[in-house]
């Protein structure tokens, strides 16, 4: 697909390291990709500032210059959607709704990225609510865990309908064509958990158009148990936030054991690369971004501290998600599912 021209969108504006980092990125992916075109949207001064004596494709980068900046401590994102209309993010998804890009990539505000998708590129017809959908490298294949913070509050039906969605989504990305699916809850007995959980759990059993094994408990994430796991965005965050703090603490408590010694120190030289390959597999400049699956618009929200190589990342994902044209297979699928 790399001879077929793809137009991304780059909030410049969002994220812990902007705009720095969405420009570096998005350079490093146009060096990558050679049919790829970007569009930066955001501050003047900004993008001026960091694109000055870099060497680029000026056919294959447009500027879009905005005025205004969604923060990340935003009171209301629904409100700040809404109330800055000339924010990069606002700008960005509106290029989405009036098919001037094929996708954007935003590190910024999630509750913001969430209600602008919802708002101004609005849903796949027929789906509840999109979900953010985290990719991580585990086992024998990848493992899809939605939502992952983009409903704090959700009904039996919207976890149905992320499990449709990831099963869409998995079968096109990765050729699988039964991937399992599992629900997050605090035991694998059928009947444990909430009202939510258990009420999930019976409309995921009758679902004929996927593959549902049962409920997951959390330890199990890392052990490919399911290719899809699905829970309502607060427990989705929580076992994201922890897996990553835990991650963090072994390799903090690692390198901190091996270098307490000569010995340890000679010891440290030969698992290096092992220790590497696992680090890269869970780092977010590896991983890239989340989707947005539901709406009208390859939505892809990185990583807040993504730094460049995330970025990159996260683009070239959003580039996956648009060529398997994954949108109009929601739609067709699940309007069949409905029919049937």
């Amino acid at each position: 697909m790399e001879n077929k021209t793809r137009h991304i969108i780059v909030d410049a504006m969002g994220g812990d390291y902007a705009p720095e980092a969405p420009v570096q990125g998005a350079l490093l992916a146009l060096d990558n990709h050679p049919s790829l075109k970007i569009t930066l949207v955001g501050s003047k001064e900004a993008l001026d500032a960091n694109l000055s004596g870099k060497t680029y494709d000026k056919e294959r980068l447009d500027l879009v210059y905005t005025t205004q900046i969604i923060e990340n401590e935003e009171h209301s994102p629904v409100d700040a959607i809404r109330t800055k209309k000339d924010s990069s993010m606002a700008v960005g998804l509106g290029m989405i709704r009036k098919k001037e890009a094929d996708g954007i990539v935003s590190a910024g505000n999630t509750g913001a990225l969430l209600s602008g998708a919802t708002l101004i590129t609005g849903r796949i017809k027929g789906v509840f609510r999109p979900a953010l959908t985290l990719i991580l490298p585990t086992g024998n294949s990848p493992t899809l865990l939605l939502d992952v913070g983009a409903n704090m509050d959700a009904k039996p039906q919207y976890l149905v309908q992320f499990a449709q969605m990831a099963t869409i989504y998995y079968r096109n990305l990765y050729g699988m064509e039964e991937p399992r699916v599992a629900l997050l809850n605090v035991g694998v007995e059928e009947g444990k958990g909430n009202q939510l959980a258990k009420e999930a759990y019976d409309l995921l059993k009758e679902e004929k158009g996927i593959n549902f094994v049962g409920n997951i408990e959390a330890r199990e994430y890392f052990n490919n148990a399911a290719e899809i796991i699905v829970t309502e965005g607060f427990a989705g965050n929580i076992l994201l936030k922890g897996s990553e703090g835990l991650a963090q603490y072994m390799f903090g408590s690692i390198k901190k054991s091996l270098m307490s010694s000569l010995r340890t120190k000679i010891g440290a030289l030969l698992i290096k690369p092992a220790l590497i390959g696992l680090k890269d597999s869970l780092d977010p400049r590896t991983v890239g971004g989340t989707p947005l699956l539901g709406t009208n618009g390859a939505v892809i929200q990185a990583h807040g501290n993504s730094r460049a190589e995330a970025f990159a990342s996260a683009i070239k994902q959003c580039l996956t998600f648009i060529d398997t044209d994954v949108i109009q297979k929601i739609e067709e699928e699940m309007a069949a599912a409905k029919r049937a």
